[in-house]
Parts: C-alpha cells; structure tokens; sequence
C-alpha cells in the first residue's frame, strides 16, 4: 500500500475506460452522492456518467431535459417522485429543451432551487455562458468533461449537503424542543 498521496496522484493519473474498474469508496468517504446526468448524446452522457461513478457518485443518466423533469417531479407525466439528487449536469444543447431552460424551470422551483446546476457544452460561447451564470448556474463547463472537472464538482455538492442539513436541522429544532417540555411536564405530572 502507498501514501494517501501517492494513491490520489495514482487515481488522478487513470484514465477512465471500459477497463476501468469503479474506484471503491474508502471507510471514512461520505455516503454516495447522487447526480442527475443530462445530455442528448449518447456518448457524451456515457463519458459523464463513467466519469462521475469512477468518482463514487451514484448516477441517474436521461437523454432529454423533460425527462429529467419528469424524474424530478416537474413534467407532464409525473407523480410527485422522492428523488434525492445532489446535483444536477445537462447539456446546454438539446432538442425540444435547452439546458439553460431546464436550470430556468429548476430555480423556479421551491423545492429544487437549491440544487446545484452544471451546464455542459462543447461550445464557447461567452454570452451564453454569462447567461446560465447569471441564472444560476454554478459551472459552466466546456466538453469533453475531464475527470479533474468532476472532481472539482464536488465542492458544490458538500455545500448543497451542508445547506440541506441545516434546513433538516433548522425543522427539527422545534420539534426536539417541543418533545423534550412536553416529557419534562409529564416527568413532573
């Protein structure tokens, strides 16, 4: 076995390939974060997806914007889904729905806002990258997506961890305290 160094330099090093093994989650890593992966090419949603469950996420891939919106909960044909995902990556270039549409109808949502939204796309071009940002868009990210770019997409997700928490936390509270007075007076009775 090597230096945690020398493993990171190892794995930072790999390429990911169809003779790539997953990389196994050590014992102190998070749980498995989920991301919704968006791209109506098929090997472009591939290379992400390979990309992202090499990284230990778990992985949902749609070929289409509505479909992810049906997932999530917000399309035509859906039910309302329990569906926990961490981030978001889509295509900004897509038939029928735009990436950026699909950020616009996510931050419409009250209960989808806060999570984080990568765009995709294989073309430079500032005033559309400005755009997505400016709508909030936390990467724009130009393809083919590297392994190095997955990498630095966790960060956005520990952030949108800890705010989800701290929403749990903050509903819990009262409950707790409500609980504990309501054990103190019968303790009492």
């Amino acid at each position: 076995m090597g230096s945690p160094a020398a493993e990171q330099k190892r794995s930072e090093d790999i390429s990911v390939g169809p003779s790539c093994p997953r990389r196994v989650p050590a014992a102190g890593d998070s749980p498995e974060l989920h991301v919704l992966a968006v791209d109506d090419s098929l090997l472009d949603r591939k290379v992400m997806e390979r990309l992202l469950r090499f990284s230990s996420y778990k992985v949902t891939a749609v070929d289409s914007a509505k479909q992810a919106l049906e997932i999530l909960g917000l399309g035509d044909k859906s039910s309302q889904n329990d569906v926990s995902v961490n981030m978001i990556i889509t295509d900004y270039c897509m038939p029928e729905m735009t990436g950026y549409d699909l950020l616009k109808r996510l931050k419409e949502s009250s209960y989808l806002r806060e999570i984080p939204v990568v765009i995709v796309s294989s073309e430079n071009v500032p005033t559309r990258i400005d755009r997505c940002l400016a709508e909030g868009a936390k990467e724009f990210l130009l393809k083919p997506l590297k392994l190095s770019d997955v990498k630095r997409l966790g960060i956005h997700m520990k952030r949108s961890n800890r705010h989800s928490d701290r929403y749990r936390d903050a509903e819990q509270k009262p409950i707790l305290g409500s609980l504990s007075k309501t054990l103190v007076r019968e303790k009492k009775d």
